[in-house]
This record gives C-alpha cells, structure tokens and sequence, in this order.
C-alpha cells in the first residue's frame, strides 16, 4: 500500500511539473525519492528542470526505415546518396530538415567542384515565330547530360533568355551573350525535384549539388528578325525536342510582305541542317575578311611552289584552289547538303521565284557544345 501511494504521489508529481505533457516521440526515466526526481549518476549531460533531471532517450530509427528515407530524399532531390544519408543522419532522420540542409550544403559542394573542366552537356533552343535564343548548358560528363533534371534546367533557361526583354528581342545580326547576362533572371522550374522559381545561378548551383558535378551556363545566341520573315533551328544528337549537341539557326527573309512565311520557313529548315553538316563560317564573299583570304593565298602559294610548275601554272592553281576555299566556308557557294547538284545561292533563287519575291539569309550561326574547351585527357 506504501508503494501505491508513493507511485501515485511521484506521477502527481510530474504531472503538476508538466514534464509528461511535455513528452513527444520518445521516452523518458527517471528516479523518485519521496516527491523529487533524482539524477541518474552514469547521464552526461542531463536535462534540469528547477532542482530535477529527466533523461531523454530519442526512439531509434530501423534499419529498414533508414533505407526508406534515404530513397524517399534521394527520388525527392536526386542528390548523391552518400550526401542523403549524411543529410539524413545529422537531422537526425527528420527527412524535411534533411532536404533543407541539402539545398544548403548545395552551395558548398558547387563552389569546390566550380573550379572543374565542364566541357559536356546540352545545347537548349527555344524560339517563335520571328526570333530563337541557343543556350549551352555544361556538366563534367554525358552521363549528367541525360539527366531529367539537368536537362529541365538546360529549356527553362532557354525560354528565360526568349522572353527576356531587351537586345534578344531587337537584334537581327546574332546577339551572343554570356553567363553574366542570365544569372539574375528569374526562372520558373516546373518540375517536383527543384524550388519553383527562383535566379538563373541560384538553380544552376541546386542542380549542380544534385548531380555532383560542375555544372555551368557556358553562352547563349539570339537571332531575331524585325523584316517579313522566320527565324529556323535545328538540333542534331537530340534527346529530346528542344535539346541537341550541335545547332544550326538562321534567319531568313522576303523583300514582298505577302511572300508565303511557310515557303520560307520550309527551307530555312533544310538550310538550318545544312548549316550543321557543311559548317559555314562565312555567308558570302564579302563577309570574308582580307586578312583570311591573304593568310589562304599564302598557303596555297607555298604549296604552288612546291611542285615545280611555272608561274603561269602556280597563279592558276592558286586561283583554282582559292575557289575551292570559298566553296568550302562560304554559305552562298556551298553545295547544298540534300542536293549536291546545287549551291545555296541557286537555292534561293528558287526560292524567290517560287513566292515571287527576293528571298535572302539575313544571319546565321552554328554552335556545338563544349567547342573551344580545353578538355583534361584522362592518364592511362
């Protein structure tokens, strides 16, 4: 009956001391002596409430609920599962407060992986009728490249740059930009792994901690039209629309306003791929500067010389040579690509026969990823 009653009088006790009010997921022990709780001798660092402790004991997480979580985190941010479980365990497997500290560790781990050679990823295109923007988005690997959520990023950083308003919207020679012009544009990521809408570099560096790489807004290029009309693209190594690893965009124009848009744009198709095979690097003659035709005749003087013919001979070689140079980095002499029997300049002219009208390649430009980049060979 002692024992009723000093049992009764220590629960009184605690309940006035609102100590198992307090209890939440977990449990507590204690020790009474008469109606004042005692401290355990082998707890490190008790919890003091007035002159009483209480000892708190978290409930332990099963192994298979371990698993659980680091997959439900993992699907959540797609970050590395050694970042997750790490995560996990320093929030001591609360999975909401785990997400957050990954989007915060997100920074770090993307400024010590910046300074790494990002010469993969994806070339992202997104256009209307009388204007398109190319962005290329770069990783450390291919295999990043394919990824869902870097691939997301690459297109609604490529609609961001087209409705930008500004040069894009104005220019009709090709407008190149670089990263700086994006990176505090606000962009709307759609997609259940990434935080809505936020700045160009603040969803680059999410996603970078995510893949665990470096990941970098390389360039971008706008073409725009302000004349009767269209702007085309084409993306080649495509792993989905709007994505590819070399592009080719023009724009092209009709002097009459009622030239058919369609007609135009059918073959600014065509001529968009063909930009991509023949890699152009001039539209005409007179876009090439005298300085690359002086450093060509040069060449091919050299090489004139060297097989012994006469001056009349070497002059005629040279030329001979020269005509072919212009054919190889002239749009306008190309051949064209889907039929060698013609040149591009014939192919308009058709073209303006066809709408009754003078068509012309207003500009054009070809990019492919990670060209210029000095890659780091791997050692055998």
């Amino acid at each position: 009956m002692t024992g009723y009653w000093r049992a009764k009088s220590s629960i009184q006790f605690l309940m006035e001391a609102n100590i198992l009010g307090n209890i939440r997921q977990g449990y507590a022990t204690w020790a009474c002596r008469g109606n004042r709780l005692v401290q355990e001798r082998d707890f490190p660092i008790p919890f003091s409430l007035n002159s009483s402790t209480i000892r708190w004991y978290s409930l332990e997480v099963s192994a298979s609920e371990q698993l659980n979580l680091i997959k439900q985190l993992r699907e959540r941010t797609s970050a590395p599962i050694k970042h997750v479980k790490s995560a996990l365990v320093d929030c001591k497997w609360d999975i909401d407060a785990a997400q957050k500290d990954l989007r915060k560790r997100g920074v770090v781990l993307a400024s010590k992986k910046s300074s790494r050679t990002a010469a993969e990823g994806l070339l992202a295109a997104a256009q209307s009728d009388n204007r398109a923007v190319i962005i290329e988005l770069n990783c450390e690997t291919d295999f990043v490249a394919r990824n869902d959520v870097f691939q997301h990023l690459a297109l609604a950083v490529a609609r961001t740059a087209l409705s930008r308003a500004g040069p894009v919207q104005e220019v009709q020679e090709a407008f190149h930009f670089g990263s700086e012009y994006m990176q505090n544009m606000n962009v709307d990521l759609s997609h259940p792994k990434l935080s809505g809408e936020t700045t160009v570099q603040s969803a680059i560096t999410e996603v970078a901690s995510m893949v665990g790489e470096n990941v970098k807004l390389r360039r971008g290029i706008a073409l725009s039209t302000l004349s009767h009309g269209v702007v085309c693209s084409y993306l080649h190594s495509c792993p989905q629309p709007g994505l590819g690893r070399i592009a080719g965009m023009l724009t092209i124009e009709a002097e009459d306003s009622n030239a058919s848009l369609e007609s135009l744009r059918k073959v600014g198709s065509s001529l968009a791929m063909h930009i991509v095979a023949a890699k152009p690097l001039f539209l005409s003659r007179e876009h090439v500067s005298s300085e690359a035709i002086e450093t060509e005749r040069d060449i091919l003087n050299s090489q004139a010389e060297s097989s012994g013919k006469s001056q009349i001979a070497m002059e005629k070689m040279v030329e001979g040579r020269l005509r072919k140079y212009f054919e190889e980095v002239v749009l306008l002499e190309q051949k064209f690509v889907m039929n060698d029997g013609i040149n591009i300049k014939s192919l308009l002219d058709d073209l303006s026969k066809e709408v009754g009208s003078s068509v012309k390649i207003g500009s054009f430009t070809r990019i492919e990823v990670g060209e210029g980049i000095q890659r780091i060979e791997a050692s055998d």
